[in-house]
């Protein structure tokens, strides 16, 4: 499978690439092709054009060698897979940005495991250069977000297999595919981008074409090592320019260095952001498996079906499991531990928390290790502590890739690591024939969070050493060495390090290490590490503990992973107390207290229902007010897509719960009715300037008989002209905003960035003036309104000539309702002359409880019945 390693003839890609710089100076800058001709004639040289087709056909070969297999698990040790005979596809969508999500990965999952994908559209994976229906926007550069093992990698696969395999984007020429993991290995060196390509791909220095559409793959942003200094690098427009590697990647990225290429790079969510926004066309995110895709794979993975069915059941039965299952890599885990354990080989509780999950896992690959051929340098469970030293340093260090001198810091031989191969995994790829150095990554974060807790449970049961005073990372300087040999010493430390942590990294190393130190656990330990010591340990304490941390904790979204905690020790008093009081529709009644609110959190957001719609009401009682409800399960509130809070007693406090929400990132929120509250000019502008927030998505806004004045029209016009407003429909109805209001409030509507289609203004005291302003923003181009409801307002014939004209001019209404509004046949002869006009669009008008006569109706009516107009329905009574 190794690639021609022959360094013969260089310079050919290079001159490829440097006649490819040279006619992109007369192409335009929006070309998607990548021009490559050769310096010599084409027409001379039909031998040059069969070596050429010759040499592409190579190169997509040696692709296929090195891609059209998957390693789960491991680079080379696992046993082979075709990538085509177990590849499930994977829910990947438009996102919004590369901003950085501080919650811990799995917090993530666990979010993005109970989201309803009504306002999304998924996109396939081989079309992530291809715009959506309606886009017309040019993709070159492609950032593709998702958290560690979702599958971001294989993605990157399959798309380099089909393309490879003739099957799709054929349009593109050559791939070039450069991991950050192995870019880092040459981050000293300085060379140019010709130079670069040669030695990654020898192949590709026989290749010469007319010209080529060329495709850069920079996988793994979040384990790059280069420093990327998007401002500040040198700038290189010639491919045989030289300078170091981060200079040659910052350069094709920003387009200086081959502006036609395409630029895909994956990355997980906390380092997005190393690349600028302005230089990214498309932000996509892989969101792992669906449910039907979680069955998928397990049908595809294990040909027993029978087997796969016990293990889905088995996986569903668990909560914590079946989220994690949203994760490829934890399929494949459960896959492994499961397929073994419910064989008729095995016996044994079945694994029904991830802490039995991993410890079963490690087992399982220690014991593969021994059925491979190699000399027995180092004990099982020495290799394993070196391994969780490894994995804990690193851990809270932030790193999930290590090279050789990060193993002597452990006291790892390397030829030594690469034989556990499930835990350890050597991702020096032989092929490229470049590089001595090697790479190493534990399969997943969560494999390196469960070592990491295997080794500090270790290292304090059999030395009485706190790890966490080992660490310069410690928030705590508290020397706890001396101290009596309980566990709750160590595992108190750890509770309190991982709540001062600001992006929960140590959550699930904390589930991890509690988990450990149950019976059944510890039994399983005995199987890797004979030496475990005695400590003693009283679960009770640490439950009461953590029971205290919940209820003095103020924040019941920190408490969250409190609660995960307690379902490892097997305690779910707190949960089942709350779960009862849903059941029982009393929870209105009671009186909950702070850890009670946390459950209530915890036990929601673990519910196996779609959080889809927050009816408030549903929490509200004598004991527990709206703007208490807002601000203890404002965790629930952020993951909801609707939220109906309409006459409760919202007031400014709840208000600024709500803003937090559609301040967050990523905000769910799409829908919000905050109807009959008076909720204040303060409570208003907290709400309207929350609009402007780039990461509110809100889309329609229900705000009637709310006491919106004209200085909240003021604010809210200024929400509608920002550049990021998403805001779709707006009801209004029943303020009084009188004209000065509407005047400030059809400011907004005026502005390109504004998106309104729907406004209600019912009784809303608009007169004429008012209309004049509305009918100005009908006019302005352009305008995306297609709903207008201005019934209760005495607009008159007068208010109603002045909307004609405007219906004149705009050809984007197409509902209008004007019922109650003092209108005579006046109005109708105008209005009927408008509708008359091309492009009038009007397909609703509802003029009921107006004072018409029967020649108005008949001008309207004739309009109807004629297939000419638009109009459909018309409305009188």
């Amino acid at each position: 499978m190794k690639s021609d390693m022959s360094m013969e003839q260089p310079g050919k890609l290079e001159d490829r690439l440097k006649s490819t710089h040279l006619s992109q100076t007369s192409d335009s800058p929006g070309s998607s092709c990548v021009s490559m001709k050769s310096d010599q004639s084409v027409d001379t040289s039909k031998t040059f054009k069969r070596h050429a087709s010759t040499d592409l056909s190579t190169f997509r070969s040696n692709l296929m060698k090195k891609f059209d297999c998957l390693y789960e698990g491991t680079a080379k040790q696992g046993n082979p897979t075709l990538l085509n005979e177990i590849y499930t596809e994977l829910y990947i969508t438009e996102s919004e940005s590369g901003e950085i999500n501080n919650e811990h990965e799995v917090r993530q999952i666990e979010t993005q495991s109970r989201r309803t994908a009504t306002e999304d559209i998924p996109i396939k994976c081989n079309d992530i250069f291809r715009p959506l229906p309606g886009q017309d926007k040019a993709i070159r550069t492609v950032l593709t977000k998702g958290v560690a093992g979702i599958g971001k990698t294989v993605s990157v696969q399959k798309f380099i297999v089909d393309w490879a395999e003739g099957k799709e984007n054929q349009d593109i020429q050559l791939i070039f595919p450069l991991p950050f993991r192995e870019l880092n290995l040459m981050k000293d060196k300085t060379l140019s981008l010709s130079d670069l390509l040669h030695k990654f791909f020898p192949e590709a220095k026989e290749i010469s074409s007319e010209e080529y559409k060329v495709l850069f793959i920079f996988d793994g942003l979040d384990e790059c090592r280069l420093s990327l200094d998007f401002q500040r690098n040198v700038k290189l427009c010639n491919i045989s320019q030289s300078g170091v590697v981060d200079m040659l990647v910052t350069n094709l990225i920003v387009g200086n260095l081959l502006p036609s290429a395409l630029i895909w790079i994956t990355s997980r969510p906390a380092a997005a952001d190393l690349v600028p926004s302005e230089f990214v066309h498309r932000v996509t995110e892989v969101r792992g498996f669906n449910d039907p895709q979680k069955e998928k794979y397990f049908r595809k993975r294990i040909s027993d079906q029978s087997l796969a069915d016990t293990i889905i059941s088995h996986l569903k039965s668990s909560r914590s499991l079946y989220i994690m299952c949203h994760i490829p890599v934890f399929c494949w885990i459960s896959a492994t531990v499961l397929e073994k354990m419910l064989s008729r080989a095995e016996s044994g509780e079945i694994p029904k928390t991830l802490t039995q999950m991993y410890t079963h896992f490690l087992i399982i690959q220690t014991n593969i290790k021994h059925e491979k051929d190699y000399e027995k340098k180092v004990k099982d469970e020495d290799m394993i502590v070196k391994l969780g030293k490894l994995a804990f340093e690193q851990l809270v260090k932030g790193n999930l890739i290590f090279y050789e001198e990060d193993l002597r810091e452990c006291g790892i031989d390397e030829t030594e690591a690469s034989v556990y191969s499930g835990l350890c995994t050597q991702m020096f790829r032989e092929e490229f024939g470049l590089f001595q150095g090697k790479v190493f990554c534990f399969v997943h974060l969560s494999i390196q969070e469960h070592l990491a807790a295997l080794y500090a449970h270790h290292s304090f049961t059999k030395t009485r050493i706190n790890v966490f005073d080992q660490t310069e990372q410690s928030v705590f300087k508290v020397v706890t060495r001396k101290k009596k040999k309980v566990l709750f010493v160590l595992h108190q430390r750890a509770v309190d390090e991982a709540l001062q942590s600001k992006n929960g990294h140590l959550d699930l190393f904390l589930r991890f290490l509690l988990g450990l130190s149950l019976k059944f656990n510890q039994t399983l330990l005995r199987e890797l590490l004979t030496q475990t010591g005695s400590c003693s340990h009283n679960k009770e304490q640490m439950v009461e503990y953590i029971k205290e941390e919940i209820r003095q904790n103020a924040s019941p979204e920190r408490s969250i992973n409190l609660f995960h905690c307690l379902n490892e020790l097997g305690d779910d008093s707190l949960m089942q107390e709350i779960q009862d009081y849903l059941t029982s529709k009393k929870i209105k009644q009671i009186k909950l207290s702070s850890s009670q609110w946390s459950a209530l959190v915890y036990v929601l957001l673990t519910s196996e229902q779609k959080l889809d719609v927050f009816i408030i009401k549903k929490f509200i009682g004598d004991q527990n007010t709206a703007d208490e409800v807002l601000q203890k399960l404002l965790p629930v509130v952020k993951e909801s897509r609707s939220v109906q809070l309409s006459d409760c007693g919202v007031t400014e406090k709840g208000c600024a719960a709500v803003v937090t929400a559609l301040r967050s990132n990523p905000s769910h929120l799409r829908e919000l009715d905050l109807s009959l509250n008076n909720l204040g000019d303060s409570g208003l502008n907290l709400l309207f300037n929350g609009l402007k927030d780039p990461r509110c998505k809100l889309e329609t806004l229900q705000l009637n008989h709310c006491g919106v004045t004209d200085e909240g029209c003021a604010t809210l016009a200024s929400a509608l002209r920002s550049n990021t407003s998403s805001l779709r429909e707006l009801n209004l109805a029943r303020n009084k905003l009188q004209d000065t209001g509407v005047n400030l409030l059809s400011d907004g509507l005026k502005d390109t960035h504004c998106k309104l289609e729907k406004l209600r203004l019912s009784d809303c005291c608009v007169r004429d003036e008012g209309c004049a302003a509305l009918a100005s923003a009908l006019r302005s181009n352009p305008s995306h309104l297609r709903e207008l409801n201005l019934s209760g307002n005495e607009l008159g014939d007068s208010g109603l000539n002045l909307l004609s004209d405007a219906l004149k001019d705009t050809a984007t209404l197409e509902t209008l309702w004007l019922n109650d509004c003092g209108v005579t046949d006046e109005g109708c002869a105008a209005l009927a002359l408008a509708l008359r006009s091309n492009p009038s669009h009007l397909r609703e008008l509802n003029l009921s409880g107006n004072k018409l006569g029967a020649s108005g109706m008949k001008l309207l009516s004739d309009l109807k019945d004629d297939s000419n107009y638009k109009l459909e329905m018309l409305l009188f009574r």
